[in-house]
């Protein structure tokens, strides 16, 4: 008995035996280790599809979703795995999901991230009437170094000449919602949070009645109007010689205005995807 202990110690101790031994260790685990790789990569799990065709700019609902299973290293990069990431989400402006394609992050977007979809959020109101779509131009300074974002509100401010030719200035306009800020080629500036572009309009939707009055002080330039947003609230950076109330200048801007375009004149100046398609220009008659 003590001579086959001892003969065990001696090949414990050995230290070829010891090699062995670490490197039959070390394959056995690469080997399980290797085994449960293969197994992770082919275990069947189960992945969000498209049921059929969705073209561009469509919203994703449940009934768009189909399920299947694919292996696991089927599902590569951003492919979105739970419907609540999906559903409520619209396919982008160049984006078609073929059917029983993955959904992939950089395919879906949020309502408010497509282009023209600001025109879908115009207001209504008891009555059902839908506010009218109206634009300003803007610049980088005139929007406060871009801290006038789509859903911040801003107060209209006017200033004008009187038949004395003093600077009147006043606020014409309380607390509008800005629904949308693009540049000059009609890009969202607030597309991305690291690459913000130069904003150049400002889209918001006021009531009928606003909207002329809105379209009237446009087309009077001659008459030193100029329209400037504030955000709401804001010190007024317009300052003039005579300080007016809103009414008064309502009334300034009914009791001068020229000739104007009809609603359906100025509306085909905003077209369908929410951008500008060309300036108004004053009208003398």
């Amino acid at each position: 008995m003590n001579n086959i202990m001892i003969s065990a110690k001696r090949i414990i101790t050995n230290k070829n035996t010891v090699t062995i031994l670490g490197v039959l260790a070390v394959l056995v685990i690469l080997y399980y280790t290797y085994q449960k790789t293969i197994d992770n990569a082919v275990k069947p799990v189960q992945v969000p599809v498209a049921s059929h065709t969705i073209e561009p700019q469509t919203e994703v609902t449940e009934a768009d979703i189909a399920w299947i299973s694919v292996p696991s290293i089927s599902k590569r990069g951003d492919v979105l795995m739970k419907k609540t990431d999906i559903v409520g989400k619209y396919t982008g402006i160049n984006a078609t999901i073929p059917e029983g394609s993955m959904f992939y992050n950089n395919v879906l977007v949020e309502k408010e991230d497509l282009p023209g979809t600001w025109l879908t959020m115009l207001k209504s109101d008891v009555n059902g009437n839908i506010d009218k779509p109206f634009y300003i131009n803007v610049n980088i300074v005139t929007t406060f170094g871009n801290s006038i974002q789509p859903n911040t509100y801003v107060d209209i401010y006017m200033k004008a000449k009187d038949e004395s030719d003093l600077i009147m200035f006043g606020k014409l306009i309380d607390n509008i919602e800005i629904l949308a800020v693009k540049d000059s080629s009609g890009e969202d500036v607030f597309r991305s949070t690291e690459d913000k572009g130069t904003p150049a309009y400002l889209f918001f939707g006021v009531p009928s009645e606003l909207h002329d009055l809105l379209r009237k002080a446009t087309y009077m330039s001659s008459l030193g109007i100029e329209l400037v947003v504030v955000p709401h609230g804001g010190i007024n950076p317009v300052t003039g010689d005579i300080e007016v109330s809103s009414e008064y200048l309502r009334d300034f801007i009914d009791a001068n205005s020229a000739q104007i375009p009809t609603n359906e004149e100025w509306l085909e100046q905003i077209d369908e995807n929410g951008n500008v398609i060309n300036q108004p220009q004053e009208n003398n008659n």
